[in-house]
């Protein structure tokens, strides 16, 4: 595997590896990521609780979107690094607003922030390459 080549990529790359590596520790050790983003863990859930179901369905894709942002970053590939920005905000506003809503504990903001702030330094990084936005070519084909 190769390490990404420009700032952009790495900053796809560093969000790849976290992802995978939370990913993972939801499958593992569920209780202890529901513990990091301030949920109840129960020691007994009653019958139709499908929160664990529905943690591991979340990590595992958490664990397949780390590998296709490192392997992204590896090749270096910006169209895949522009169309994370737009949707890395949304994902921040929507999880920001389950936080301001009361829906979701306080610390669940972590995971809104690491989205949102990731996403702008990304956003930073492909400018300052200018890489933002498509070349002509790219964008008429």
């Amino acid at each position: 595997m190769r390490l990404p080549r420009s700032f952009s990529g790495w900053t796809i790359g560093v969000f790849g590896v976290l992802a995978f590596a939370l990913g993972l520790l939801g499958l593992i050790s569920p209780g202890t990521l529901l513990a990091m983003l301030g949920f109840e863990v129960p020691d007994v859930r009653p019958a139709g609780d499908y929160t664990l179901v529905y943690l591991a369905a979340s990590s595992m894709a958490a664990v397949n979107m780390g590998a296709y942002y490192v392997f992204a970053a590896a090749h270096d590939y910006a169209p895949f690094f522009r169309w994370t920005v737009p949707f890395r905000l949304v994902t921040f506003t929507v999880f920001t607003t389950l936080v301001v809503t009361g829906a979701a504990p306080g610390e669940f903001f972590g995971v809104g922030l690491w989205e949102g702030l990731g996403a702008v330094i990304t956003g930073v990084a492909l400018w300052r390459e200018g890489r933002l936005l498509p070349p002509r070519h790219e964008a008429t084909a």
